[in-house]
């Protein structure tokens, strides 16, 4: 259903494990800069009303998941550790096309929102199926239908107001560059990294 070009090698769990703190961290901090993604689209696109009403409600959940990915560290006996810069999104975002009309600005956004997501239900689908904390098997598999649903999301409005762009060329090329991208990554315990 992703169409991910390169899964990530299941022995990404077994660095997981080991450092339960830095993935709750990493991910809580995840959660936080996908809402400010949203509401960056929502101010950056405010003439789409259907859209920056479904970026609202994005927003909201996207803080919501930080909450309970926070409620999961304090369970543990954990501290929130400090945001780090997220090298996966930063090799994402020199990808984007530079210049263009709105709507190829809209779209190159998007979809790069679209694939950090994919990334995301794939990572939480392999924690769901093969970590060995059942409560993080739980959570992780709760999760994992909001990301899909907010994977589709962002394809949906790119589709949607990509007019003039190619929408579907331009995703199989994200997914292409990504698979290449991703033999790099799976080494740290962070969600992308």
């Amino acid at each position: 259903m992703l169409g991910l070009k390169l899964p990530t090698d299941p022995r990404w769990v077994n660095i997981v494990e080991k450092n339960i703190a830095d993935i709750l961290t990493d991910h809580a901090w995840c959660e936080q800069k996908a809402a400010s993604s949203a509401i960056s689209l929502i101010v950056r696109f405010p003439e789409y009303p259907d859209m920056v009403k479904e970026f609202t409600a994005l927003a909201r959940e996207e803080m919501e998941h930080f909450a309970m990915v926070h409620e999961k560290i304090i369970e543990r006996g954990l501290k929130l550790g400090f945001e780090e810069k997220d090298p996966y999104v930063k090799d994402l975002r020199s990808f984007i096309k530079k210049g263009g009309n709105r709507q190829t600005q809209l779209v190159e956004s998007l979809l790069m929102a679209a694939m950090i997501e994919a990334r995301s239900c794939e990572r939480f689908r392999l924690l769901s199926e093969q970590i060995n904390d059942e409560d993080l098997q739980k959570f992780y598999r709760g999760l994992m239908a909001s990301e899909a649903r907010h994977y589709t999301l962002f394809l949906r409005y790119a589709r949607k107001y990509g007019e003039g762009v190619n929408v579907n060329k331009r995703w199989e090329q994200f997914l292409e560059y990504e698979g290449q991208l991703m033999e790099k990554y799976g080494k740290r315990e962070t969600m992308h990294g």
